[in-house]
């Protein structure tokens, strides 16, 4: 499975706390459900592009 976040921008953007190691994989898998409901919806509009819209 390929990662999609890196876990240095998920630190930053969580300044101030700690981040457990299973937040990491938790917030990948979230992000890549996220990614395939875009997909979805831009494919279901007839379009291969996917758009801020889409999210």
């Amino acid at each position: 499975m390929v990662d999609v976040l890196k876990k240095s921008g998920v630190r930053d953007a969580a300044s101030g706390v700690n981040v457990g190691s299973d937040f990491y994989d938790a917030l990948d898998d979230e992000v890549k459900r996220l990614i395939n409901r875009a997909v979805e919806r831009a494919e279901d509009n007839g379009r291969r592009t996917c758009k801020a819209r889409d999210v």
